[in-house]
């Protein structure tokens, strides 16, 4: 926490920040490209695949403007962890009342184990889709081969958060490199497509929203602004911090800086990638199954097994690739934000393996009982968006606090724009719920 004489030597010193070198960027980059594994996740999959494919690209909108609400989100949620050197949900614990924080809490697990879902069942959905085909001669059912691809997941996700184990640098480096596999497989979908480029254009800078896309856009919100990213984000910015301990006021401040003017960078750089991929999954949606009679929807298998026949066996293989990359990294991190969770609101130590394997449970239970993985993938991201003000509030108040941050504490403009993005997310919420209530009175 900042004191008086912090933020007296931050006045002083605000226009003597050192230039920021290249050599350092790549350091300091990281963190936000592992919280953005997550705004590209298998249920972003779901949705912007059911979204192009019954709207066209008319929902683009709902993309860019999550994308400016998540920068806005990660920026603040690693200047609190710069500025505090504490986690969010450490912060709760420390300056709300137990009852608030309790509650918080509660929804932050809700969140998380909503992510654990979507994102367990599209790493067993990619190997199914991979080796499904292979496995089918064999006599297994599909039951029993995502079952299969369940356990193998399982193992993956055990391997990919035992980096760790040779340093945070590590496994931020393996997430980073699934983020450019991802990324890549939807490059080359691109060249696969025939786009109009024009009507790309309008409806990303013109919103279009009715009755029937409401429900599908909320979900793209939830899928995009995550927030279980940012209680985690707080977190991924803390060894870092720590190594960044000075020996004066004058110093400290400094250092914190500089490490927030390079994790703004990293922000706006990881944000805008994985707004480039998430538009990229609509457009492949809109171009390939437009006008194909999807109006109830279509699963993430029958988009694999129709995007062969148009776009040729490589598009659906990549396309596999890309779910299963997406769910094994996006699983990864989902428990990495589990157990920030955990830890910091409770204040209790957790092994993270343990953790993973309690997260197992849910998906298990809806590959068993042969659920709809679609339908369970975009509810997920819903109940997302339902839980987000419980993550954003706390964080706008705990930053807009002098006594929490110091001179790093929210301007005006911020507050305003923080509460703004509150204030849509919220009413998008009530839309859907007015609209889901009607529906079924």
């Amino acid at each position: 926490m900042a004191t008086p004489t912090t933020q007296s030597a931050a006045v002083r010193t605000r226009s003597k920040l050192p230039r920021m070198r290249s050599s350092e960027l790549w350091y300091y980059f990281g963190p936000a490209f592992v919280a953005s594994i997550a705004y590209i996740d298998p249920g972003n999959f779901a949705t912007n695949f059911d979204g192009g494919a019954r709207f066209g690209y008319k929902l683009l909108w709902v993309l860019l403007w999550s994308n400016a609400m998540a920068i806005l989100i990660q920026y603040l949620a690693a200047k609190l962890g710069i500025a505090t050197g504490r986690t969010l949900p450490q912060s709760c614990r420390e300056h709300f009342s137990r009852p608030t924080s309790i509650g918080l809490w509660v929804a932050a697990e809700i969140s998380a184990l909503a992510t654990d879902l979507a994102e367990f069942l599209g790493a067993s959905l990619g190997f199914y889709l991979l080796f499904g085909g292979w496995l089918t001669h064999y006599g297994w059912s599909k039951t029993e081969i995502l079952l299969g691809a369940a356990v193998v997941s399982a193992v993956c996700v055990f391997a990919i958060l035992a980096l760790e184990l040779w340093g945070f640098r590590k496994l931020e480096l393996g997430i980073v490199a699934f983020v450019c596999i991802i990324g890549m497989c939807y490059a080359v979908e691109m060249f696969f497509i025939h786009p109009d480029w024009h009507a790309i254009a309008i409806h990303t800078l013109i919103p279009t929203i009715d009755s029937k896309s409401i429900y599908i856009a909320v979900g793209m919100l939830g899928a995009t602004v995550m927030p279980h990213v940012i209680y985690l984000h707080s977190a991924l910015v803390q060894p870092r911090v720590q190594s960044e301990i000075a020996d004066t006021p004058r110093r400290q401040y400094l250092a914190r800086a500089r490490h927030l003017r390079f994790e703004t960078i990293d922000v706006f750089a990881a944000m805008n990638g994985a707004w480039l991929v998430n538009s990229a999954m609509i457009i492949v949606a809109a171009a390939a199954f437009a006008g194909r009679q999807w109006q109830n929807g279509m699963s993430i298998e029958e988009a694999h097994q129709t995007l062969g026949p148009l776009l040729g066996g490589t598009s659906a293989a990549v396309f596999a690739i890309a779910l299963l990359c997406s769910g094994l990294s996006s699983s990864t991190v989902g428990t990495m934000a589990g157990q920030v969770i955990l830890e910091g609101f409770l204040d209790i130590k957790f092994s993270i393996f343990l953790r993973r394997l309690l997260t197992l449970i849910p998906a298990i239970v809806v590959i068993a009982t042969g659920l709809d993985p679609l339908k369970i993938l975009i509810l997920s991201q819903v109940a997302l968006s339902f839980t987000l003000p419980f993550a954003l509030v706390p964080l706008l108040l705990l930053t807009s606090r002098q006594q929490v941050m110091g001179a790093f504490v929210n301007r005006r403009p911020t507050r305003f724009l923080g509460w703004l993005t509150v204030a849509v997310i919220v009413s998008l919420n009530l839309f859907l719920l007015w609209q889901t209530l009607s529906s079924h009175s």
